[in-house]
């Protein structure tokens, strides 16, 4: 109460950053959870989740700050702020595009990007302070922002490793229907009568000959037959 420093800070004043020390990672007091990974297209809102877990009480004091920094690379900025009531950016890359979806009550802390374009793809960090816990880890979320209807490499790389392998199998599938397309008629060809229907036919060519005897299918061929 005696520090003029904390004397002049007011309530929508952001806390400063708070690093973990070495050793007190195995004692955090608060727990941040998002999304590593966020896939967003151009121009559609995109949902920035964030829940977090204090063994303190929520109160007004409770503090959310989302920072970004671009894939570019540079410094983290200040995106968004909250105590008590929202505090978009004034000025800036996202100034009027986001907005405040979360509700500290049950631990949510999630923003929505209104208009992603291509330059948002970067890194969010979502930080939340609800003294006196302080101390938490801090999850990093990563903005991939595409426009719909293009592939991404990802994509591509799917299509050329898959369209090659299909080609490979239908041409499997039709040599192996060729061959026992041609296994079939061969078969067809070497196939041998049984004794009973040889029977059968030498006696109708015996029946010819006898009938007609000049016949060239005879070959000579005569039939004696007893009764």
């Amino acid at each position: 109460p005696g520090d003029s420093g904390a004397a002049g800070l007011t309530r929508n004043e952001s806390l400063p950053f708070v690093p973990v020390p070495s050793g007190v990672c195995n004692v955090l007091s608060l727990e941040i959870k998002t999304s590593p990974k966020v896939r967003a297209f151009v121009g559609e809102q995109v949902l920035l989740k964030c829940s977090f877990k204090s063994s303190s009480p929520i109160t007004e004091s409770l503090l959310v700050d989302w920072t970004y920094r671009p894939l570019s690379g540079g410094q983290m900025e200040t995106v968004f702020h909250y105590q008590s009531i929202p505090h978009p950016t004034p000025a800036g890359k996202f100034k009027d595009r986001i907005s405040w979806v979360g509700n500290v009550a049950k631990g949510d802390a999630s923003i929505i990007i209104q208009n992603p374009v291509l330059s948002d793809n970067g890194t969010f960090i979502c930080s939340v302070k609800n003294p006196p816990d302080v101390y938490h880890n801090i999850p990093q979320t990563v903005l991939v922002v595409t426009e719909r209807g293009k592939l991404t490499s990802a994509a591509l790389l799917s299509i050329l490793v898959f369209l090659p392998s299909a080609l490979v199998v239908l041409l499997l599938l039709v040599r192996m229907g060729r061959k026992f397309r041609a296994v079939k008629e061969k078969g067809k060809c070497g196939y041998k009568k049984s004794s009973i229907e040889v029977s059968d036919e030498m006696f109708h060519i015996c029946e010819l000959c006898e009938n007609k005897p000049n016949n060239a299918a005879c070959g000579g061929l005569s039939r004696d037959v007893s009764y």
